[in-house]
């Protein structure tokens, strides 16, 4: 039988003292952050029931603010042409419903970028199409190559690319590869070699390793999909740089999509990526002549399409991608179709989809039947009944993995972009969406919406689940603000 030393009295007192100031000093902390309160009382708990861990799982992963410093300079030439692109929308604008100026206003107001507009918007299906869009983009380039993902592998198409970029480096045009630390950590120094010896530059966003920041951001990640050729065409959407995307390569390659898009918009795009350059690497441009802005934000005249590329990330509380999407779904009138591979509604989203059903309009919900997270697959399916008891219709799609990110409202406007719907995306990661006004895309999004959906099965509200696949989705949902 094992006996336990009995601690002294004094020993006690001093560890309960210390106790109580280990919690109240970590109490004051996370409530410093400002945060939900549900957040914070979760992690206040956490640390308190597992001191160690919980201070561990708080110091890597926990909430906390990012300063990133605007590059005015930058902001101020692409600012240049604004003007010209208001002007020439202005008489579109006056017939448009106010709903759709405001929406417009509120982007503006949230993420500092005005309505732009394109002469070119297409909607890029799978992997087939985007990749050859993209590489035949990348072989007329002549100045500059821009390119920003969060997963590059080296892999078939990945090495593709890279000797492309190689190409086209030692053909003078300059190549910037900015890519997401965590999420592109098998590119090793071996396969960057022959990049970085043609004279192209790559920057690691976020560096994973200890000791390079007193605060590790681990938690906080590009997950944005840009790429910009001589500042006048560019990409944006859901799929990465893999063979998990490329349907030639893989018969089960993730479904997405992607959107080209040339024009006066593109130069938010490269600003976008300009500063997360700036971010990552150091490169301020305090030195960049005149003659190097023009190349890197070319002026062009204005597009026919209204479009509005809205960016958010962790150094912004405004939640401006997060905005907009509730923002559109509150004034949608006739549909709402939402396309997501990872569904897991916050309060404020979940309540603009009932909302909207429950007014009358069309609210379609598609995601996969099998994401490639178990858990988010099951708290998604939490959600169903919620959703079909007001009206909402559920699809799963059946074929392949679903990895699409777009929303269609009434036929007014369509997002595409590299943002899910949960709440990593609004709020953790560094995203991007291009916002497009009226038919351009929206025709096109419902088209391959209701191909989508012949390949899906739609949810039951008379379904029946297993006691414990209900109580495993009901227990994944209590996660739902960390996934």
């Amino acid at each position: 039988m094992f006996h336990f030393p009995v601690l002294p009295e004094a020993v006690k007192a001093a560890i309960s003292i210390a106790w109580t100031g280990y919690i109240v000093v970590l109490a004051v902390w996370i409530v410093l952050q400002k945060r939900s309160p549900l957040s914070t009382l979760s992690w206040i708990l956490s640390m308190a029931v597992l001191p160690v861990l919980g201070f561990v799982l708080y110091y890597f992963l926990g909430p906390q603010r990012l300063r990133r410093q605007r590059l005015k300079r930058l902001r101020s030439h692409s600012r240049l042409y604004a003007k010209a692109d208001l002007d020439s929308l202005r008489p579109q604008a006056a017939q448009a419903p106010s709903h759709l100026r405001q929406l417009g206003q509120l982007g503006l107001a949230s993420c500092d970028i005005p309505v732009s507009t394109a002469s070119d918007v297409r909607l890029l299906v799978g992997g087939a199409q985007t990749f050859d869009a993209l590489f035949e983009a990348i072989r007329a380039a002549r100045r500059h190559v821009h390119l920003e993902y969060y997963i590059f592998e080296p892999d078939g198409i990945g090495t593709a690319l890279r000797d492309l970029l190689v190409q086209k480096a030692r053909q003078g045009v300059k190549v910037r590869l900015l890519v997401d630390a965590l999420g592109s950590k098998r590119l090793g120094r071996r396969f960057l070699a022959p990049l970085r010896a043609a004279g192209a530059e790559v920057g690691l966003f976020h560096d994973t390793r200890i000791g390079r920041r007193l605060r590790p951001v681990i938690n906080f990640r590009t997950h944005r999909k840009i790429v910009v050729c001589d500042g006048t065409l560019g990409f944006t959407g859901g799929l990465n740089i893999t063979d998990e995307e490329d349907e030639r390569r893989r018969p089960d390659a993730y479904h997405d999509v992607h959107l080209r898009l040339q024009g006066n918009a593109v130069r938010w795009l490269q600003t976008v990526f300009l500063e997360d350059w700036s971010y990552a690497t150091g490169e301020h441009w305090r030195r960049t002549t005149q003659e190097e802005f023009a190349e890197l934000l070319p002026p062009s005249s204005p597009g026919a399409h209204p479009v509005q590329i809205i960016a958010s990330g962790p150094d912004n509380e405004r939640e401006a991608i997060h905005r907009m999407l509730v923002a559109a779904i509150h004034v949608a009138r006739r549909r709402v179709w939402l396309t997501t591979p990872y569904f897991v509604p916050g309060p404020p989203t979940l309540m603009a989809l009932t909302n909207a059903a429950l007014r009358g309009v069309d609210v379609r919900v598609l995601v996969p039947r099998r994401s490639d997270s178990a858990v988010v697959s099951a708290a998604a399916r939490s959600y169903f009944d919620e959703l079909i008891g007001a009206g909402v219709k559920v699809w799963e799609y059946q074929a392949r993995m679903l990895h699409s990110k777009t929303m269609l409202v009434d036929d007014d406007c369509g997002f595409i972009g590299t943002a899910n719907f949960d709440n990593r995306s609004f709020r953790l990661n560094y995203e991007i969406c291009a916002l497009v006004y009226g038919p351009a895309l929206t025709v096109a999004l419902g088209a391959q919406f209701e191909h989508d959906l012949r390949q899906s099965q739609r949810v039951s509200a008379r379904r029946r689940l297993p006691f414990w696949q209900r109580l495993g989705d009901a227990t994944a949902r209590l996660f739902s603000p960390l996934l």
